[in-house]
């Protein structure tokens, strides 16, 4: 399975003290040379960590291939239309969240994307779509012309991580804390379902299927059993692991838990 190493949070501690320590290109060349498949970025409209020169930098430095995400604003899509990464990610994005709280909404908003995929196309971009684990929402993503979906992870790996307590969770969107445990293990076992569901429809009609959000060290087994999906896109907890173990051994073990 490839693995996308998302260094979005490197990014984040560097603009904490709006230094360039740590240097963004570092953690490029340390992702490269130790076992991941692609970069992952996210062009964020307000900012908080990639930055247009980073984006720039990357692209022209990277020995692997870029996977930028990005809202559908135009603004940014002119951006990524004139980087040219190897893959755009379109996902959804609000400026009070802490991070994306979950899929892109590709019916409210089916002539933004429709507009987007149109734009990045013309550009020769290949598109994927980050959404909720949903049939509905994988069929929608074909008709409006992705070649890719990423599915959103997020209540899967909250779930998981409350049926292992001692594990860390985002409670953001998270209704299930107050519930008992068998029904945590209840609901955890349908979003699995859900996640194999949904890969195994966009494998029928011809979508490639990546998942993303929350995964880490602790619960990627799971997605490791769902043959559809051919790429994760992993960043916080391989950054928040290098704190103690160092990047190139963090994307190392990362990696070692992707090969089947």
């Amino acid at each position: 399975m490839k693995l996308g190493v998302n260094i979005d949070h490197v990014a984040v501690l560097r603009e904490a003290r709006q230094v360039n320590d740590p240097d963004i290109l570092n953690a490029l060349n340390v992702a490269c040379m130790n076992g991941a498949d692609q970069i992952t970025i996210h062009l964020r409209e307000d900012r908080r960590h990639i930055q247009d020169i980073d984006v720039k930098n990357i692209m022209m430095h990277s020995t692997l291939p870029i996977n930028l995400e990005c809202s559908i604003n135009k603004e940014i899509l002119n951006i990524v239309s004139d980087f040219k990464p190897h893959r755009a990610t379109l996902v959804p994005e609000k400026r009070e969240e802490v991070t994306t709280e979950g899929g892109l909404d590709v019916f409210t908003y089916e002539d933004e994307v429709s507009f987007a995929i149109e734009q990045l196309h013309d550009a020769i971009i290949p598109v994927s779509l980050f959404i909720d684990p949903t049939i509905e929402a994988i069929e929608k993503s074909k008709e409006l012309g992705a070649e890719m979906v990423e599915l959103h992870t997020g209540l899967f790996s909250n779930l998981f991580a409350m049926l292992n307590s001692s594990l860390p969770y985002s409670n953001h969107s998270v209704k299930e804390l107050e519930l008992p445990r068998y029904e945590l293990s209840s609901r955890l076992e349908k979003s699995i379902e859900d996640i194999k569901l949904s890969a195994k429809r966009a494998n029928e009609i011809g979508l490639e299927v990546a998942a993303g959000h929350g995964l880490n060290y602790h619960n990627i087994h799971e997605m490791m059993k769902i043959q559809e999906i051919v790429e994760l896109n992993i960043g916080q907890s391989i950054i928040a692991r290098s704190v103690f173990s160092g990047l190139a051994d963090a994307v190392k073990e990362m990696k070692r838990l992707t090969i089947r």
